[in-house]
């Protein structure tokens, strides 16, 4: 390892006491001062093995986003019973503030996912290994995320409803954002795209830091407007919808279990590891009649009278298809597996919001800034005990942020048509950065390793920054998840084919070049904004700031949004990839649906938390009206 990589590992290692010491502060003064956080009445009392059913009308696996919403309007009526089974545990009162989102990602509230080794993508991390975070606790992925509620764009439902899908056209599937939600930005209370008195509460951020709004203002000097990017236009510049509720983060085991957490009629089964599907077979039929999950070192079964609900997500769903004897016949019959249905598009069809990271761009604190906050995310000064407790105490401050996107924007490039409002690029526009957070955070998050990092970053630590990072919203490249193993608890292997298909490449690069000329506008340059002087050696035969050089940077430091999706697509029977139908029934396997961002044909403009839980709203009123007819 290089010097600097040395005592960047060094400096970094120095830092882990001080941090856990802010976190037991901080989980200190939330249990004497923050009774709303705490919630203990409110939340979910998981059921022990001994007052487990037999047998439940609907088993649910999987408690994150989509699972949490079915547990809720599926016990709405009181004649089912239902059971959600989680693997991990309920939700930490920690995990309510904001500005520590990126604290539980590699910790045993995540489940640790690595990208297979590449030398086309994630050239900067160890092991040139991406990580996927994903939530193993009471709420899934919706307890780790940033909070950013966005729906996507109109035209990616159309296309599903065009693909083969009808009743998922953004006509059909509005009314069930609109069905979760409880809009608490006063000016987009009354708009037709949305609804009070939801579940899921949605706010702006509590607390901004002060350069988010010259970012913001960056953008209308580079023409775009201010916009509702969840209302009629998604092209332009925004300061993030959150979810959240009085500040704090709305997960979606806060808004719709522990609001169902009185209904004699559902139980969690929490640290309980689905292994497999149940299924039971005839010369007629196949059915799916119960689920098998580990608690500990027992192993339980329950039996369903209606309906298996497999709601584990992009990764683990298709997993479990195959452990359960659904999927591709040659990889099955590779690993040992016996076939129960060919399935060949379980595990294919992998989408991913592919991103770059580490940009950022030096600033000037402005002279005639007189807050008593960092102009700029700057840790040491950013996060202090008095912050802390200023949180605890007075429910004010910087720990209500999200500094990793304060705002955001989405725009066109040149591959873009101009005038569809179908932009092409997200931005995430942070007051956070690699330098400023001191590597604490998103070095270690995602991966990077110590070398690249001090060549990077290690010279500039703390000075005045700000970043953005570019994801493109629709990749055509594609890639698979498979099993490493028949054991449930080894992970499956994870491709995800980044920049396979060149366009994707291109178009990530022109990103990166809109971030360099926001730079250059007047509100920017008014805080004497510059590229990070350092660049990566092995992109040296590249000019910069030019097209190639951004190309060859995004293969170093590429991000994954944690938008994994599409691994058991919605399709018509004539399509030999389509996993479930229209109704998320999976097809060839009676009284089994998929419901989770895995069932996407394509993945949707934007970020994938809200989309998933639209899924699990329809998904209920379609379980419901089939369980009527029948």
């Amino acid at each position: 390892m290089a010097t600097v990589g040395r005592i960047t590992a060094f400096r970094i290692a120095s830092t882990y006491g001080p941090e856990l010491g802010f976190l037991v502060l901080l989980n200190l003064l939330i249990g004497r001062y923050r009774p709303d956080v705490v919630d203990r009445e409110s939340r979910m009392k998981p059921v022990s093995l001994v007052n487990l059913r037999n047998n439940y009308d609907f088993v649910i696996i999987g408690g994150g986003s989509a699972g949490s919403v079915l547990a809720n309007r599926l016990s709405e009526n009181g004649n089912w019973s239902v059971l959600l089974v989680e693997a991990g545990p309920n939700e930490p009162d920690i995990t309510d503030v904001p500005l520590t989102f990126p604290v539980f990602q590699l910790t045993p509230l995540d489940w640790q996912f690595k990208t297979e080794p590449s030398d086309d993508y994630c050239r900067a991390m160890k092991g040139h290994q991406c990580n996927w975070p994903r939530g193993k606790v009471l709420g899934g992925s919706s307890v780790l995320n940033a909070m950013l509620y966005v729906r996507g764009n109109k035209k990616d439902y159309d296309n599903w409803a065009t693909l083969g899908n009808p009743g998922w056209d953004y006509r059909s599937v509005l009314p069930y954002f609109k069905k979760s939600l409880d809009m608490r930005i006063k000016k987009y209370k009354n708009s037709p795209y949305h609804h009070t008195g939801g579940y899921l509460t949605v706010e702006y951020f509590k607390y901004r830091t002060p350069v988010i709004n010259h970012l913001v203002r960056a953008g209308t000097d580079m023409g775009y407007d201010i916009v509702d990017v969840n209302g009629p236009t998604q092209t332009g510049f925004t300061y993030s919808h959150g979810t959240l509720r009085n500040g704090l983060r709305c997960s979606a085991a806060k808004a719709f279990l522990r609001t169902a957490s009185k209904r004699k009629n559902l139980h969690i089964s929490l640290l309980s590891t689905a292994e497999k599907i149940l299924i039971r077979e005839d010369e007629h039929s196949k059915t799916a009649y119960g689920v098998q999950f580990r608690v500990g070192t027992a192993r339980h079964k329950v039996k369903v009278n209606r309906e298996v609900i497999l709601a584990a997500g992009a990764i683990q769903s298709p997993q479990l298809l195959m452990l359960s004897g659904i999927g591709p016949r040659d990889h099955l019959e590779e690993m040992g597996i016996p076939l129960v249905h060919d399935a060949p598009g379980v595990g294919g069809n992998l989408q991913d919001h592919v991103a770059i990271g580490g940009l950022l761009y030096l600033i000037d604190t402005p002279k005639d800034y007189t807050g008593d906050r960092p102009f700029s995310f700057n840790l040491p000064d950013s996060v202090t005990p008095d912050v802390i407790k200023e949180f605890a105490v007075n429910r004010t401050g910087p720990m209500y942020s999200l500094p990793v996107c304060e705002g955001m924007a989405f725009v066109n490039t040149k591959y873009a048509n101009q005038t569809a409002d179908y932009p092409d690029i997200q931005l995430f526009l942070t007051t956070i950065t690699d330098s400023t957070d001191g590597g604490l955070f998103m070095k270690r998050d995602c991966n990077v390793k110590d070398d690249f990092y001090g060549r990077m970053y290690e010279n500039l630590l703390y000075q005045p920054a700000y970043g953005a990072i570019p994801l493109l919203l629709r990749p055509r490249s594609r890639g698979y998840i498979k099993l490493r193993s028949k054991d449930p608890h080894v992970h499956p292997i994870i491709v995800p084919n980044y920049f396979a298909d060149p366009h994707d490449l291109n178009v990530l690069a022109e990103g990166a070049k809109f971030i360099h000329k926001l730079s250059e506008t007047p509100t920017m340059k008014s805080l004497n904004a510059r590229p990070n002087p350092n660049h990566i050696p092995e992109c040296s035969s590249f000019e910069f700031p030019s097209h190639d050089y951004w190309k060859c940077f995004a293969k170093f430091y590429t991000m994954t949004i944690y938008h994994q999706c599409g691994t058991c697509k919605m399709g018509p029977a004539s399509d030999p990839m389509a996993v479930v139908d229209e109704r998320l029934r999976a097809r060839g396997v009676q009284g089994l649906r998929v419901v989770d961002a895995s069932i996407m044909p394509e993945i949707i403009s934007g970020n994938t938390n809200a989309p998933v839980i639209m899924i699990a709203e329809k998904a209920a009123d379609m379980i419901k009206q089939d369980q009527a007819t029948e």
